[in-house]
């Protein structure tokens, strides 16, 4: 079951992951602007980004893409006008308070244990109260959200992340978001208690949805990036390390912090 999981996981998620990185990092590396007639294109790799497997990953990205224009933007456009935006943001509760053991899981793997406690109880809180995860009354009584996940974890205690990998269907990563990715498909809901084939349609929904969210935003960004390909590796990148960064920099904090505890403030 774990193992089809996973398979369905990777066979459904298809451009999720640019989209949200695009949408939540706007400013991440996307370029802006039109060419002129007699203008070349930038080079595509402007800051230096490690992609050794860059012509694979260019016929990779155009596979996803075709995937995309041809099968997900129109259904997530189907489904945006056929379902109402509550609707939309509500069905989004839902898969997202079916993430929170992982996020509870890696909380704790990080020994954010304040974290954990805040991930507990809004998972509580939305499971109950919020009927099965629909509505979001944890967000009101100011309960925090984590977004931990796996490849974060691996980031947080010194791992590389390794070179630019774009996965078919997935869409931008590298191995060491990939290993966190498969781990952490070992630790849903739908690992467990969901047949396989509720599992994947559970899993269409919610990667449909979550296109929906973000149609005019890839619209938009396609049509002002010189090179697309380019531009969704700048912003992915740029957004994971941003995540991986913000928990190394608390790690490191934490560690001057009890040093100072232990030691005593030399400059006193």
């Amino acid at each position: 079951m774990k193992a089809r999981g996973l398979a369905a996981a990777l066979a459904l998620a298809l451009v999720a992951a640019p989209a949200g990185a695009v949408e939540e990092n706007p400013d991440g590396g996307v370029q802006g602007g039109t060419l002129a007639a007699d203008e070349d294109p930038p080079a595509a790799d402007p800051k230096g980004f490690d992609d050794p497997w860059e012509p694979m990953n260019r016929k990779i990205f155009a596979f996803n893409e075709t995937v995309d224009r041809f099968v997900l933007e129109p259904v997530a456009t189907g489904w945006d006008v056929v379902v109402p935006d509550r609707v939309q943001t509500a069905i989004g509760h839902f898969f997202d308070n079916l993430e929170l053991p992982v996020h509870f899981a890696n909380d704790l793997l990080q020994l954010k244990i304040e974290q954990a406690y805040e991930t507990f109880w809004r998972a509580l809180v939305n499971t109950s109260i919020g009927l099965g995860g629909f509505f979001d009354p944890a967000s009101y009584f100011q309960i925090k959200k984590s977004d931990e996940d796996f490849g974060q974890t691996l980031g947080y205690w010194g791992t590389p992340p390794g070179p630019y990998l774009v996965l078919p269907l997935l869409g931008p990563s590298n191995p060491r978001d990939t290993v966190g990715m498969a781990v952490d498909s070992f630790g849903t809901v739908y690992s467990y208690f969901v047949p396989f084939w509720a599992s994947a349609g559970a899993r269409a929904i919610d990667v449909v949805n979550r296109r929906a969210a973000v149609l005019e935003t890839i619209r938009e960004e396609r049509a002002a990036a010189f090179d697309w390909y380019a531009a969704v590796r700048s912003a992915s990148t740029q957004y994971r390390e941003n995540r991986v960064r913000d928990r190394a920099d608390e790690k490191k904090k934490t560690k001057e912090a009890s040093d100072e505890d232990l030691y005593g403030d030399e400059n006193q």
